[in-house]
């Protein structure tokens, strides 16, 4: 299962897609906002596989030195396929 994040941090949302995210034993796609999450210590201990939008996370700013480092950066291609290789997909939170 692949459960997606648009949604700041401080967003109702986006807690809720972690929450989901975490309790499913689910991967995690972070993207337009949500790539907030992939700041140092915002995943609290996240245990899935984290996917973070690479084109997202530049155009904010966010640099490499300031995330995780067990968050793998994909493209839109690598995205569509990863969406198309599970058998659920759930978002946008």
């Amino acid at each position: 299962m692949l459960v997606i994040v648009k949604s700041a941090p401080d967003t109702m949302d986006g807690k809720r897609g972690i929450k989901m995210a975490r309790d499913m034993a689910a991967d995690l796609v972070l993207l337009q906002n949500g790539v907030y999450f992939a700041q140092k210590e915002r995943l609290e201990g996240f245990c899935g596989m984290s996917y973070v939008l690479d084109d997202d996370l530049r155009l904010r700013g966010l640099k490499d030195d300031g995330m995780e480092k067990n968050i793998k950066k994909v493209d839109y291609e690598s995205l569509v396929d990863l969406m198309g290789n599970e058998d659920k997909v759930v978002g946008m939170f």
